[in-house]
């Protein structure tokens, strides 16, 4: 039997991009200039920062007015007040405020800080929110990297969130196409023979974790390659990792 066996590589040499850039056009090129052999079902795991730019995400926080709850909030914890602002209008729910800490339920369902509103590697003065629609921006980078590379593969858009009880950040999928984002191993025997009853795991989360360690906060590589997973080809979303509010202890 074969040793199981993972490849992450990074793909050197993108470009800072911006709006209106296409991703996966400037994925090839930098895939190609660094003689990068992409093979079937390799998986493209890409920075949502890149997504968002492209994709126009990105506000200028002078042409932000606080209300008067950012204020209040800003002057408290030593924030930016406009930034605040862009957080409470991303929010859907604002599920924990407290101790300079702003954590909130975005409109797609996220559980995250700050909304997912950034203020790393992008302009002074401007901010960036996370893409609309994170599916899609991954189904329309796979299909265009398909058709150029000639091979089936799948796409993950990450991010990096904070976990509760863990200290640390990790990547995770906000968006996927082409891979299933969860293994249920529910109902199937562990190595002793005893059936599992809730095992389910996130695999488009580990894989996305697995690819920042290539891909890194400093290192200007916003996309990375995974090789070697024996993962299920599917059209599932990554909302699908997204608990159901009536199944989380926690909300």
């Amino acid at each position: 039997m074969n040793a199981p066996t993972i490849q992450v590589t990074g793909v050197p040499g993108m470009p800072e991009v911006v709006e209106g850039d296409d991703v996966a056009a400037l994925i090839v090129r930098a895939a190609s200039e660094a003689e990068l052999k992409i093979v079937r079902r390799d998986i493209f795991v890409v920075a949502q920062k890149i997504v968002s730019k492209a994709e126009g995400r990105i506000v200028s926080l002078q042409s932000i007015e606080p209300s008067g709850r950012a204020k209040e909030w800003a002057a408290a914890y030593d924030k930016d007040a406009r930034v605040v602002e862009v957080v409470l209008r991303e929010s859907r729910r604002i599920v924990r405020m407290e101790r300079g800490v702003l954590i909130s339920e975005t409109e797609h369902g996220f559980i995250c800080a700050n909304a997912g509103v950034d203020t790393s590697n992008v302009a002074d003065g401007t901010v960036t929110l996370l893409p609309k629609d994170s599916d899609a921006s991954a189904r329309k980078i796979r299909e265009a990297l398909e058709q150029a590379f000639g091979v089936p593969v799948g796409v993950i858009v990450s991010d990096t969130f904070g976990r509760p009880w863990r200290e640390g950040l990790v990547n995770v999928a906000l968006g996927v196409s082409g891979i299933a984002p969860l293994i249920d191993y529910r109902g199937q025997d562990d190595s002793h023979g005893r059936a599992m009853k809730v095992t389910v795991m996130a695999v488009a989360d580990e894989i996305a974790s697995a690819a920042e360690l290539v891909m890194k906060k400093s290192a200007g590589i916003p996309v990375a390659i995974v090789r070697g997973y024996d993962y299920d080809a599917s059209e599932s979303s990554g909302r699908e990792l997204i608990r159901a509010e009536e199944l989380d202890l926690f909300r």
